[in-house]
């Protein structure tokens, strides 16, 4: 894989701590890890926690060392930081707190396997085990992690009783790993496999395109007992408990089923396969308002790794009164989504993170309904914006990149944004925006994509009125058509970007955002690498 194309201020910042590190493999201050810890982000949480473990150390000869070490520490904080939201279960005294807390202890094992991950990966002798592309990845997840944490508390209003146990020492040392990952990143040429991946049998490339893959399932579920199961949770808990985790396909027939799923993080290559997205339904009605926070309100929560949905509608029907109300949650690397359809108000789809693609799927919502941090690719989907509330705006994307060097981004490719039929009569009533800056460093890109003339003509909308992330977001257009793509009128901020460079773009595509040639031809759903 070819290096990453970036904006230039982030170039700036790579190339600037690239001459730096590579300054300190020549030095003999190498060995001086609080000389290699001041180059960092957040060198005082650096130097604290080097210097209580510093006589374990040996001199260091390249900064993907001087990466392991900091990898090393974030790992042990955050087993500390696991231990003090285990001790806070006992404290909780309501509803809310105990949804907060059961966010926040799975949350922070996610984080520890993902550092672990990260880990293992960079200390294996196997070649290409875990590339530069992988671990920032996965380091950009542990971080995210931590921020939903924090997010769901303030979903709830509980801020005060989650906050006390949250160190941003946990944070900063995973921004650091991230920085000295992106700059390996920005100097070394990743040249990922462009073969199938080994999880895929030569003979199963074109599975998920064939007619007969239900025919293969492992389980069924039907509704009227023809199957194996009544409930898709039922099939997915006797999935968890095999042995060997290859792949794993459920075909859930057509019905409406009306329960909450989760897919475990251990749970790996399940593949759910309906009927079609207008026979096989999963619905349920879960919101903020109800009580939940964002993370807990989703009908569906996707963890396990390379998990891929076919011919299902996802669908969480809380209604526009009940505030965030998520449909889907997707924390699956390496995931697939193909003619799926996601239905909602406001959070439809929580694109929470890691490696995903959607293929011809029909995304529906009105208030930031595809949001979430995410290394993300919409191809050839179709994005409904639907009627909101009175005196509401529609706002399509929420991208939550809070760290410059997390490798994430929703990215909207071939695609088309369209009001739903429940809009169309009075589109002249509600303003609709392309997206917000949820985080700092938010990433939103839409590229050759059909936008109707509904789009208010700045494009892009400000987080609440403020003036936040402007100057640091990454919103860019390039090559739209329709008669709401016009950038004449777009906003004027620093951060955002009418691309004309087809290199550029080409940073967005499924090749280079998602590194989708090394994974997605297993899967045999059909996918344009590049522009």
């Amino acid at each position: 894989m070819a290096i990453k194309v970036m904006p230039l201020t982030i170039f700036f910042f790579f190339f600037i701590l690239s001459s730096i590190f590579s300054i300190a493999a020549s030095k003999s201050s190498k060995s001086n890890l609080t000389w290699w810890c001041n180059k960092t982000p957040y060198p005082e949480p650096c130097n604290y926690f080097m210097n209580r473990r510093q006589h374990r150390h040996s001199a260091l000869k390249h900064r993907s060392e001087f990466r392991k070490i900091m990898v090393e520490i974030a790992l042990e904080r955050s087993l500390t930081a696991q231990r003090k939201v285990f001790k806070l279960r006992p404290k909780c005294q309501n509803h809310q707190q105990r949804a907060v807390w059961a966010d926040c202890y799975k949350l922070h094992a996610d984080t520890i396997l993902q550092l672990n991950r990260t880990l293992q990966g960079l200390q294996s002798k196997k070649k290409k085990s875990c590339t530069n592309f992988d671990a920032q990845t996965w380091l950009s997840t542990a971080l995210t992690n931590i921020g939903t944490c924090r997010t769901g508390s303030l979903d709830l209003n509980v801020s005060d009783f989650i906050m006390p146990i949250m160190s941003h020492n946990l944070s900063e040392l995973i921004s650091n790993s991230l920085a000295l990952t992106g700059v390996l990143l920005a100097v070394e040429d990743n040249n990922y496999t462009q073969g199938f991946p080994k999880w895929i049998a030569m003979n199963e490339r074109r599975l998920l395109q064939s007619s007969s893959v239900a025919a293969k399932a492992n389980l069924v579920v039907a509704q009227d007992g023809s199957g194996n199961f009544r409930s898709i949770q039922a099939a997915i808990n006797v999935a968890a408990k095999r042995r060997y985790k290859t792949r794993f396909i459920i075909h859930v027939k057509r019905g409406v089923y009306r329960e909450n799923i989760e897919v475990g993080v251990n749970n790996n290559n399940i593949w759910l396969i309906g009927d079609g997205m207008r026979n096989t339904i999963i619905t349920s009605s879960r919101s903020v308002g109800a009580g939940y926070t964002t993370y807990s309100s989703a009908t569906a929560g996707i963890d396990g790794l390379r998990f891929v949905a076919r011919g299902i509608t996802f669908s969480n029907t809380a209604g526009p009164l009940k505030g965030q109300a998520v449909a889907l949650r997707s924390a699956s690397d390496l995931s697939v989504f193909y003619r799926c359809s996601f239905q909602g108000y406001q959070d439809t789809l929580f694109v929470h993170s890691q490696r995903q693609f959607y293929k011809e799927c029909y995304i529906y919502g009105t208030i930031d309904f595809i949001f979430g941090n995410a290394a993300v690719v919409f191809q050839n989907c179709i994005i409904y914006v639907r009627k909101p509330l009175k005196g509401q705006a529609n706002m399509i994307t929420a991208q939550g990149r809070n760290d410059p060097y997390q490798n994430t981004g929703i990215s909207i490719h071939n695609s088309q944004i369209l009001p739903a039929p429940d809009l169309k009569p009075v589109v002249r009533s509600f303003q609709t925006y392309l997206g917000r800056p949820w985080m700092q460093y938010s990433r939103t890109v839409i590229l050759k994509t059909y936008i109707d003339g509904f789009i208010n003509p700045a494009g892009w909308s400000k987080w609440l009125d403020s003036d936040f992330a402007l100057d640091t977001l990454y919103f860019a257009e390039y090559k739209n058509s329709g008669p709401g793509s016009s950038t004449r009128q777009r906003v004027k901020w620093k951060g955002y970007h009418v691309i004309t460079s087809n290199i550029v773009a080409s940073s967005f595509t499924v090749a280079r955002l998602i590194a989708g040639q090394s994974w997605l031809p297993g899967t045999g759903v059909p996918f344009i690498s590049g522009l």
